[in-house]
């Protein structure tokens, strides 16, 4: 069953990819077209980040994740190095969880 499923799931998306080849470049070209490619990734990712920031499995969490996160935030705000906004938010993270303030 689990075959049947990944196979599925890869002829999908082969065909997906498959579709975005044959889009006409005058569709490409129109501003709207272009906006979208070049937003879609920010929404993807933050989509994701969201995902991974507040829920544990099934359940929607408040945890030292999301306090990482608005460390993050804040770092970029002053604009800060991308390597300290990463290692600030992890620390910041790790130190909660070691304290044991924060799961």
């Amino acid at each position: 069953m689990i075959w049947t499923i990944v196979i599925v799931a890869s002829i999908v998306c082969y065909g997906i990819k498959l579709g975005g080849y044959s889009v006409p470049q005058r569709w490409l070209d129109q501003p709207v077209a272009q906006r979208v490619t070049v937003l879609m990734p920010v929404a993807l990712l933050s989509a994701l980040v969201g995902l991974w920031t507040f829920t544990s499995g099934t359940t929607v969490e408040v945890n030292a994740r999301v306090v990482g996160l608005a460390t993050a935030v804040v770092l970029l705000v002053v604009r800060a190095p991308f390597l300290v906004v990463i290692l600030g938010a992890a620390f910041v993270t790790a130190g909660l969880r070691a304290l044991g303030w924060m799961p």
